[in-house]
């Protein structure tokens, strides 16, 4: 089920964002994401729409959008990836926006390829301001099918 966050529910999408960060950019040092944590929790999370995707009371994935049109996160917890669970949420915010645009690290090759097969092209190549590291800038506007 797909629902949208509960306030109750930011500790568990913390914890997601903070271990799967750890495991998908091994090129980042550790210290970055907890520099970033309160950042995230405290700043990001309640401008941003974010939806969770839970089964058996379990949280196992969620996407934050910012502005209407900016996906600001998109973690599956680790144990649960692999399960089409974030293509799921993926698809589910394609139908509420007309577009969506995101920055991805060019080293999580997982990533950009997942955001690839979900037909988000490629728009620029960009040094991320916060980390130095390069990322992609990725966007993806629905079409009208006749």
């Amino acid at each position: 089920m797909i629902k949208e966050l509960a306030k109750s529910e930011i500790q568990e999408i913390m914890d997601i964002w903070f271990n799967t960060n750890l495991s998908a950019h091994e090129f980042i040092p550790k210290h970055y994401w907890v520099k970033n944590y309160n950042v995230v929790k405290e700043q990001y999370i309640p401008v941003a729409k974010t939806f969770v995707y839970i089964e058996k009371d379990i949280i196992k994935a969620f996407i934050s959008i910012i502005d209407s049109k900016f996906i600001g996160a998109l973690f599956v917890s680790e144990e649960y990836q692999g399960q089409g669970i974030g293509k799921k949420l993926l698809d589910y915010c394609k139908a509420m926006y007309s577009s969506l645009e995101l920055c991805v690290y060019i080293e999580n090759k997982l990533a950009v390829n997942f955001y690839l097969n979900n037909q988000f092209k490629v728009e620029i190549e960009q040094k991320n301001e916060d980390s130095g590291f390069m990322e992609y800038l990725m966007k993806w506007k629905k079409t009208n099918s006749i």
